[in-house]
């Protein structure tokens, strides 16, 4: 109801300013540990996910506000994308609403205040839920898979998993870390630098991926150990779109990207064998989608542009309808779904 009422104000905002205000919004949250159907837990990587709805990342960039979205009902948090030094990310405007498509394009360019910054904060949080790190490259690096060898080095002990992210748009030539040779050789880097007793290390990656490139990434991510994929980010393809912003560059997420995220899925799916778990991003809104993802082999869901029309009660009101989805399929846990 308060979401409701705010919201024809929040969206007379510029979008990334109303963003600010909603982050300084949450520190208000009140305290407090909340609570799951245990049906609704989920073990992935040695990880127990008490819900399967996470929070993706790109809401909490700088990790100011992780114990908040988790008292809202989300079964774990991303933070980031974070780099290893502080930069201020690409020009503004770079953040715009398609409300009539519930969409949003971002072409934010990795803005974060740098790992130091974030380290600090989760190492002064009192450690409760699950809350993973999502590692990105400076935009001026002069070696990127160096940066990611300090983030998973430098993140790895104030983090629940650590993301590999590969797949943002905004970053000039970061997909083309997902080629197979350069891709193998991020993976090796990042496989010297885990130490024994870190965390697991997802892997982050594109929807506008070619069959071939799926396959390529799927043996790499499995030859290399990778613990699980996250499938998938932003899309720089453009649907059929209502939005008068439709035509800015950037990453388009949201109800659009819902399809294409599903297809995705299914392909990585069937290209690692089963072989690794899998977690779906992109589209999500609703318990219907997640149910989707669910039974299409993803083991967890995450979600973030939906928050934008549908407010801080989502991941709640997804949680619920996925325990009626269960409970109508005659499923014990939601586990038992998953594929």
């Amino acid at each position: 109801m308060i979401f409701s009422t705010l919201r024809p104000l929040l969206f007379r905002l510029d979008p990334e300013r109303a963003h600010r205000l909603t982050i300084a919004g949450l520190r208000l949250v009140p305290g407090g540990t909340p609570r799951f159907d245990p049906r609704l837990a989920v073990t992935v990587a040695g990880l127990v996910f008490p819900s399967p709805v996470g929070l993706a990342a790109g809401f909490d960039k700088d990790a100011e506000v992780p114990d908040a979205m988790l008292r809202l009902g989300f079964g774990s948090v991303e933070i980031g994308t974070i780099t290893p030094l502080a930069q201020v990310g690409n020009p503004k405007p770079r953040l715009f609403r398609l409300a009539e498509d519930e969409a949003v394009i971002n072409r934010m360019g990795f803005n974060n205040g740098g790992q130091p910054a974030a380290h600090a904060r989760l190492a002064a949080r009192r450690k409760c839920g699950i809350v993973g790190v999502n590692i990105g490259a400076n935009k001026d690096a002069p070696d990127r898979i160096a940066d990611y060898v300090t983030g998973v080095r430098d993140m790895a002990d104030v983090a629940d998993y650590l993301t590999i992210n590969i797949s943002s748009p905004n970053t000039p030539g970061l997909r083309a870390l997902q080629d197979a040779g350069a891709l193998r050789e991020l993976l090796a880097a990042i496989g010297d630098a885990r130490k024994t007793g870190a965390p697991p290390v997802f892997l982050k990656v594109a929807p506008d991926l070619q069959p071939a490139d799926i396959d390529d990434i799927a043996r790499a991510a499995i030859d290399h150990g990778i613990d699980a994929m996250i499938v998938a980010n932003t899309t720089i393809g453009r649907p059929p779109l209502k939005s008068r912003d439709a035509s800015e560059t950037g990453g388009l997420s949201g109800a659009p990207l819902r399809q294409l995220a599903l297809t995705r899925l299914r392909d990585f799916r069937s290209a690692t064998g089963r072989q690794l778990p899998l977690i779906a991003a992109g589209g999500i809104a609703s318990a219907e989608d997640a149910y989707a993802r669910i039974r299409a082999g993803a083991s967890l869901v995450q979600l973030y542009s939906a928050l934008v029309y549908h407010g801080p009660g989502l991941a709640r009101e997804i949680t619920k309808g996925l325990l009626k989805h269960m409970e109508a399929d005659g499923y014990a846990t939601i586990g038992e779904a998953v594929g």
